[in-house]
């Protein structure tokens, strides 16, 4: 598929955005988070942003950015709709959360709309890890590991920065440096399990499937449907080298995971010092940048099984 750069910003920008709020909505009621209103203007002004920035974003995919609103009437059927239904439906917690916070309302009513929020938020990248996940004609995201990647990257990303907030208010708590890296290295686990399980697992159909001929013959169609590019091959039918991919993965490995793990190590380190704070804003940089190239191959190695018909293969990548 094309790597469509506002889907990119969306996917990653919402995924910081809620993974934030999640973590802020669960741990701050029970106390094991800063209730000052200082941390609680930074992180959850940075969560909502995130998410709002990430939200507008993905209607500059649509043919129509106007009509967007319609979308939202068809969530009986669209994992989109649901999405939409569910992102707005969480900023009622979270606002309602924010505000009770700002102006020292805390109770118990403000507990319950954090743990809303949080809810909200999971199940929102659910609902947008779905939109991939439900698509069978691609294999690559027809896939079981889609929706924890989805979540871990969200918990990961989200757990970074609030690490990364702790720390530039000269608050950051040994807990919450141990939970970033937790997730890190789960993160980094499911999207191996994830890469592993598109290399092993060939397409689901072939030409000779899809035409009922016997397998194990080369088939090939006799004359090409279209003499030049047209959007279907442009949107579906994009195709990456594998060298380039194998390359990607590392760079997304390496920046998304192990760079911030070694910055989250810094950092504890360094614990009280103004360094250590510039170490945990560069690990939550690096991952959300890793997370950014993984998301661009996310959509880079997954071919629509209509590349069968304009290629004569469904694979998504060439030497």
């Amino acid at each position: 598929m094309h790597p469509a750069l506002s889907i990119i910003f969306f996917t990653t920008s919402s995924g910081v955005g809620y993974g934030l709020l999640a973590w802020i909505g669960l741990l701050a009621p029970i106390g094991a988070l800063p209730l000052t209103r200082q941390f609680g203007a930074v992180s959850l002004l940075l969560a909502l942003g995130c998410i709002t920035a990430g939200l507008l974003s993905s209607t500059l995919h649509l043919g129509h950015p106007e009509r967007a609103w319609r979308a939202i009437s068809q969530w009986r059927s669209s994992w989109l709709s649901r999405e939409g239904v569910a992102a707005i439906a969480t900023y009622v917690p979270a606002l309602t959360f924010a505000g009770l916070w700002l102006f020292d309302a805390r109770n118990g009513g403000w507990a319950v709309c954090g743990w809303l929020a949080a809810a909200g938020s999971i199940v929102t990248v659910i609902c947008t890890a779905m939109i991939y996940r439900s698509l069978k004609p691609i294999r690559q995201w027809y896939n079981r590991w889609v929706i924890p990647n989805y979540l871990m990257l969200a918990a990961m990303t989200g757990a970074l920065w609030l690490t990364a907030v702790l720390a530039a208010l000269d608050v950051l708590r040994p807990a919450a440096t141990a939970l970033a890296a937790a997730f890190v290295l789960a993160a980094a686990a499911v999207k191996l399990a994830y890469w592993r399980s598109i290399d092993q697992n060939s397409a689901g159909s072939t030409l000779a499937s899809a035409t009922g001929l016997p397998p194990g013959r080369p088939i090939r169609p006799l004359d090409p449907p279209h003499t030049e590019e047209n959007y279907l091959l442009r949107e579906m039918g994009y195709r990456i080298a594998r060298r380039h991919a194998a390359k990607l993965r590392r760079i997304a490995l390496g920046g998304g995971f192990f760079v911030p793990l070694i910055l989250l190590a810094l950092a504890w380190l360094l614990r009280g010092a103004a360094a250590s704070a510039v170490l945990a804003l560069v690990a939550a940089v690096a991952a959300t940048a890793g997370v950014v190239v993984e998301r661009w191959l996310f959509f880079a190695e997954a071919t629509h099984t209509v590349a069968l018909y304009y290629r004569g293969e469904a694979g998504s990548s060439v030497r």
